[in-house]
């Protein structure tokens, strides 16, 4: 029976909540704005860098008395059996709630960067994959399971997706994005969130905001944006999440941005997200970030006066630790030198979540199962065409993909018999088992080395490493030429191998000078192209890498990025030609290693010139792939249109497959602003649709443009249309147009609101 209206479900969230924190000592609200590592090794030696450092102490049987706000990463810091991880996790919440007056569970998070990052859970390919499949329902779909599988075992939350957009891809975060435009990365990502929201998960859009811009490309290192390409560049990817994917909870970043930290900032965190975005859900805080205030940007003398900064900015919750919210908070609050009024304001936010989730309600049971299947058969599939979808065939000149069925093939490479190859670091294997090397991958992930066996049995398939991944011995190259001499074709599988904190060519802290390929691997390249046999290369990265030292060399160029647990399968099913290749690039590939960290979001003095000797032109552009059948585009709407600057057009062309196999071809829509109050970039993305056809068969496609898609920052920081000419280029890539429609805009400049258009709507027919 309910003894109290907040354990009323009949009640509104707000007047349960309300009824509730006036029940609640200061010890018992503060409990609830942090979360407790309780796997977390503190022997120096951890998941994360500082991490001994930046975690406290306490006592877990005198610490849940008051309650707890979130349990992290309770199956995502050691190899746990995930029967047993259900059951441990129950058994925590059951303590919890029976240790505390008010027996409040705690909300339960983990990581899902490219899946649910705990042991024998499914490893799918990276975001930056999904950017390149284009394809945001299959997207949705993958937030879907990913979220079913998270609460099947009792998690709440989960720290996804990273919506930064790539602003320098020697940056080793680029795995974890999905591509340099903030069309795409908005789009794909809100689809994410969706995805997972709809699974009743809360979704955590990250890093907010600015952390992909940082300087020289260096994790954490100061961002030096303007307020132009924060305001166009940086923040519309989250915009669009929350508004149209209701995502319930944004991570601040760990940057600093022309002085002030992410975590200490009231603009971003409260008058943007808050009070412009109409934002109601929590603030959490990156792992240590609020501690960080004080150890790395030095902008508090203590931890007390941190908990006080990021409190007042809007963080409600300190990850993954109570080192700043715990007793520093209470203390500094007793002595008048933090307003309580702050507690009461994240106190609140944080139980209308636990509401939202059930977790107030009298009666309330954690999750319990005795089997758990985190890698099912549907999430296989779904990883297979997933990975299938992102493979980009970057370049095919003389037609020797597809590979015959019956060739001799030497495959050559550091990353072709590994299964690692696959996988980004915030995957399970490469996160956290580097750690725990007597344990086993926990899901099968077959190489390419295997699937190219498996996809043709009657090819002679030879191997021979070559090299490693970083190690400059080059003693393997004899070995490897001499297996390619006796072949009829190379197959070449280079790339990353992803790691954590400079233990990987990829992922988080593992930063890089220059995009030439790791180690010695550009060597081994040379050396195979030298037999004069065809060369095809494979590339298995969590960012691109500069090829312009091989250009009219290859056979043919094959990209995929971190494709998961299937990447295998689907990269031998693009060299077999079962599957036909439909990947785009969603970051540019570089002609020269050094010195022109580029995205193609570049106005005119960005572009190649006469004022510099340095040419900056990819060696493939932004929105590039090929495939193994051809298409033709004819342009079915006026080529000039005039419109107001708050009216729409419909943009519309035929797709035919001109070829003799089905394909999908990705048209894209890009909007070119000849003359505007400030520089624009040349070209940007405003739409883009996936089209698949049969063999003759055709298409019609129509982009429904509104003309809030041009909108821009102006030199008053306000977002406006203006009027004047516009061309909207239909493209198979930023660099490659196949037809344009020029539209002039008629009327007032004006200025937009949150109500403005976002997306550009397609319909195919």
């Amino acid at each position: 029976m309910t003894t109290a209206p907040w354990r009323d479900p009949a009640l509104p969230a707000a007047a349960r909540v309300d009824d509730l924190l006036g029940r609640m000592t200061l010890e018992e609200k503060t409990a609830q704005l942090y979360g407790v590592w309780v796997g977390a090794a503190t022997d120096g030696d951890g998941v994360a860098p500082l991490q001994r450092e930046m975690t406290a102490d306490y006592e877990w049987d005198e610490l849940i008395t008051l309650g707890l706000g979130q349990l992290t990463r309770s199956f995502g810091t050691a190899p746990v059996d995930p029967a047993l991880g259900v059951r441990a996790l129950a058994r925590a919440q059951r303590r919890i709630v029976a240790a505390g007056r008010f027996g409040i569970p705690a909300i339960a998070h983990e990581e899902c960067l490219a899946g649910f990052t705990a042991w024998q859970a499914t490893a799918y390919p990276v975001p930056l994959a999904w950017g390149a499949a284009f394809d945001p329902p299959l997207v949705e779909e993958l937030g879907r399971h990913i979220g079913s599988d998270l609460r099947s075992v009792g998690v709440h939350q989960g720290l996804a997706p990273v919506l930064d957009v790539v602003r320098d891809p020697r940056w080793g975060r680029v795995e974890e994005t999905i591509g340099e435009d903030p069309y795409l990365v908005g789009t794909v990502g809100t689809a994410y969130v969706r995805g997972l929201e709809q699974a009743g998960v809360i979704a955590t859009l990250k890093h907010f905001a600015g952390y992909a811009s940082s300087a020289g490309a260096r994790n954490l290192a100061p961002v030096r944006a303007g307020v132009r390409e924060f305001a166009d560049v940086t923040l519309p990817p989250f915009e669009m999440a929350l508004r149209e994917g209701g995502a319930r909870s944004v991570m601040a970043a760990y940057n600093e941005t022309d002085g002030v930290p992410a975590s200490a900032d009231p603009r971003l965190l409260t008058d943007l997200l808050r009070t412009a975005w109409d934002f109601t859900g929590t603030v959490v805080a990156d792992y240590f970030g609020i501690g960080f205030l004080r150890t790395l940007h030095r902008v508090a003398g203590t931890d007390a006066e941190a908990a006080h900064l990021a409190l007042a900015a809007g963080i409600d919750v300190e990850l993954p630790t109570l080192k700043c919210y715990g007793r520093p908070l209470v203390a500094a609050v007793r002595e008048g030198a933090v307003p309580e009024a702050l507690v009461d304001r994240a106190a609140r936010r944080v139980l209308l979540q636990k509401c939202e989730l059930g977790l107030l309600d009298e009666g309330w049971e954690p999750v319990s199962a005795e089997q758990v299947d985190l890698d099912s058969t549907a999430n296989r599939a779904l990883a297979r065409r997933l990975a299938e979808e992102s493979v980009v065939l970057l370049d095919n000149p003389d037609g020797t993909l597809p590979l015959a069925p019956d060739t001799r093939i030497a495959v050559v490479g550091p990353r072709a018999a590994d299964a690692l190859a696959m996988l980004g670091c915030y995957s399970f294997p490469s996160h956290v088992l580097t750690h725990h090397p007597e344990v086993d991958l926990g899901i099968a992930v077959p190489t390419v080395l295997d699937a190219l066996r498996a996809e043709l049995p009657d090819a002679k398939v030879t191997f021979a490493e070559g090299c490693d991944v970083t190690d400059p011995d080059t003693s393997g190259f004899e070995e490897a030429v001499a297996r390619a001499a006796e072949a009829d074709v190379c197959v070449a599988v280079l790339g990353d191998r992803a790691g954590l904190f400079g233990r990987g060519t990829s992922g988080e802290g593992c930063d890089v000078a220059d995009l030439d390929l790791p180690g010695v691997q550009g060597g081994l390249l040379d050396a195979l192209l030298a037999t004069g046999v065809p060369v095809v290369l494979v590339l298995l990265t969590g960012r691109p890498y500069a090829l312009g030292r091989w250009d009219g060399r290859l056979g043919a160029v094959v990209q995929a990025f971190f494709p998961g647990e299937e990447g295998g399968p689907a990269v031998a099913g693009v060299l077999s030609g079962r599957v036909n290749p439909s990947g785009r690039l969603p970051v540019s590939v570089p002609r020269v290693p050094g010195g022109q960290p580029w995205t193609y979001l570049q106005p005119p003095l960005g572009l190649a010139g006469e004022v510099s000797n340095l040419d900056p032109t990819p060696q493939y552009p932004f929105g590039h792939g090929r495939s193994y059948t051809t298409f033709a585009w004819a342009l079915a709407s006026p080529d000039t249109a005039e419109i107001g600057t708050d009216g729409s057009y419909d943009v519309t062309l035929t797709v035919r497959n001109t070829g003799d196999r089905a394909g999908t071809e990705v048209v894209q829509l890009y909007l070119h602003d000849p003359v505007a109050s400030v520089t624009r970039p040349d070209v940007r993305l405003i739409g883009y649709q996936r089209v698949d056809a049969a063999p003759g068969a055709s298409r019609r496609l129509t982009f429904r443009f509104h003309a809030d898609l041009s909108a821009f920052t102006d030199r008053e920081g306000a977002r406006v249309v203006e009027p004047g000419d516009l061309e909207l280029r239909v493209a198979a890539s930023s660099a490659e147009v196949r037809a344009v429609t020029r539209l002039r805009l008629t009327g007032p400049v004006r200025r937009l609101g949150p109500d403005r258009v976002l997306r550009c709507t397609t319909e195919v027919d």
